[in-house]
């Protein structure tokens, strides 16, 4: 079953975040994670699916961000996070989540959906164009990081 977080999901969402933080070797923060999310959620800055398996139990999620296309005129969503505990892999979730996602763009007539993933993503680079996603290969991705 997937399901669109709300606020009453926090304590259920955030071990999955702070687990998805801990696979890009972030320190484990369950209350800070708990805060972004609240507050992510409270001020509709992002929508967040979550799967859960034939127990009831919450076992990935997928975290989307709208933004606009000005030279498309329309809406997008960047497909900004997504997990599965390791255990639960291989068994449709993340297309299930990534479904969603897609459902998602239908409903608020985005033209697009976006993601980000690193070339050593393996498991990533394999699920994203099985799941109808292209790897675009004409533009150039740059990134400026403040260091202050």
């Amino acid at each position: 079953m997937i399901k669109q977080a709300t606020i009453k999901e926090l304590k259920t969402l955030a071990p999955l975040f702070d687990a998805y933080r801990q696979f890009y070797d972030k320190v484990s923060d369950i209350k800070s994670a708990e805060e972004f999310l609240e507050a992510r959620i409270s001020n509709q800055e992002s929508v967040i699916f979550i799967a859960y398996n034939s127990d009831n139990n919450a076992v990935g999620f997928v975290q989307l961000y709208p933004s606009f296309s000005s030279t498309r005129l329309k809406r997008f969503w960047i497909l900004n996070d997504l997990f599965v505990y390791s255990e639960f892999r291989g068994n449709g979730f993340s297309k299930k989540l990534i479904d969603s996602a897609k459902e998602l763009c239908r409903k608020t007539d985005a033209c697009a959906m976006l993601l980000e993933t690193s070339v050593t993503n393996d498991i990533g680079n394999s699920l994203y164009p099985s799941a109808g996603f292209q790897l675009r290969d004409d533009a150039n991705f740059y990134e400026w990081t403040n260091t202050k």
